[in-house]
């Protein structure tokens, strides 16, 4: 399989989004009171997970089949490890 640059740079760009997105829902649950908005953060959290372990799987697998040490795949590959393992630190933040 041959690594497409602009699908993980695209990918690259998404999870950065989603990364920033994330912490956004952070800030805006412990600022909060309103339950309804607190539900719709918990569900976009939720969501916003799911899709970033989607394209953790995508990168392990375009590293896997890539055998250079720096390249995009690997790129993208590190950066959405981070992001799921920073989420998951901060899944307790729902039951404060």
């Amino acid at each position: 399989m041959k690594e497409s640059q602009s699908l993980t740079s695209n990918l690259l760009m998404e999870v950065d989004v989603l990364s920033n997105r994330l912490r956004n829902i952070k800030q805006s649950y412990k600022a909060t009171e309103n339950k309804a908005l607190k539900e719709r953060l918990f569900s976009e959290n939720k969501n916003i997970f799911k899709r970033v372990n989607e394209i953790y799987k995508i990168a392990k697998l375009l590293s896997k089949k890539n055998y250079e040490r720096i390249n995009f795949s690997n790129l993208l590959f590190e950066i959405t490890k981070r992001t799921l393992n920073e989420n998951k630190f901060e899944s307790n933040l729902f039951f404060l």
